[in-house]
């Protein structure tokens, strides 16, 4: 068996996901990247609802608690609880990456839903047509032994990067991502992933940490970072 079989397996089974239409996932995001991009604190819990085959997600509670922002790849906006937009934009990629010192909210609301949607969906995604995966050299690290996966995304899968480096340990559960920015200024990004549970019999780990790393491809505590935790999830 492949090492994504392994991973898809160990996360609940493509069969299992693929039942599933839609999820709903209580959490909580912080982190200094927050303070560098001039955002006030966020409230302490916030509502993801999303689609697990398209990517779609609504985060409610993200700007205030009578607020919600939608996410597609082309499109974002800041809604009433009611469905009544106040604020959108088209093309919001584009706009983000030419707004590299103070982002919007609708700029949070387009990074947010990148971001949420591919951690929510990972590692089923890799099985999405047009996704190449190969099977690197094992990394070690702490004294475990992590498989990696790189992974090259098709233009139709919307991320932070194309190309990405996804790590298992040995039960198959993702533990990390490697990737850079599609932004020149950018760092080189880690995300770290731990305290796995299972909801609705699919597999999530409920903590992510996202920072920098240095050359040798250890984590650089001082880089801005975004932590998010989550409380309870269920799909549908």
């Amino acid at each position: 068996m492949g090492l994504l079989d392994e991973a898809l397996d160990a996360a609940g089974g493509l069969d299992r996901w693929r039942e599933f239409s839609r999820f709903t996932v209580y959490l909580s995001i912080k982190g200094e990247l927050l303070n560098t991009k001039d955002r006030a604190g966020l409230p302490g819990e916030l509502v993801a609802e999303g689609r697990t085959q398209s990517q779609a997600l609504r985060l409610t509670g993200f700007i205030a608690p009578d607020k919600c922002c939608t996410y597609r790849p082309d499109h974002v906006a800041i809604e009433n609880l009611d469905g009544t937009t106040l604020r959108d934009r088209s093309n919001p990629q584009i706009a983000l990456l030419s707004n590299r010192t103070s982002w919007d909210e609708l700029d949070f609301a387009y990074f947010f839903g990148v971001s949420l949607w591919n951690y929510l969906t990972a590692p089923f995604l890799l099985a999405l047509p047009g996704v190449e995966t190969e099977e690197l050299p094992t990394w070690h690290e702490n004294g475990e032994a992590w498989r990696r996966l790189v992974a090259v995304m098709p233009p139709n899968i919307v991320t932070h990067a194309p190309r990405q480096t996804f790590y298992f340990d040995s039960a198959g559960l993702q533990r990390r991502l490697d990737y850079d920015v599609i932004d020149a200024d950018a760092p080189h990004l880690v995300q770290r992933f731990s305290a796995h549970h299972s909801f609705s019999g699919i597999v999530i780990p409920t903590l992510r940490r996202c920072t920098a790393s240095r050359p040798d491809g250890s984590l650089d505590p001082k880089r801005p970072c975004v932590d998010i935790e989550i409380f309870e999830a269920s799909f549908e």
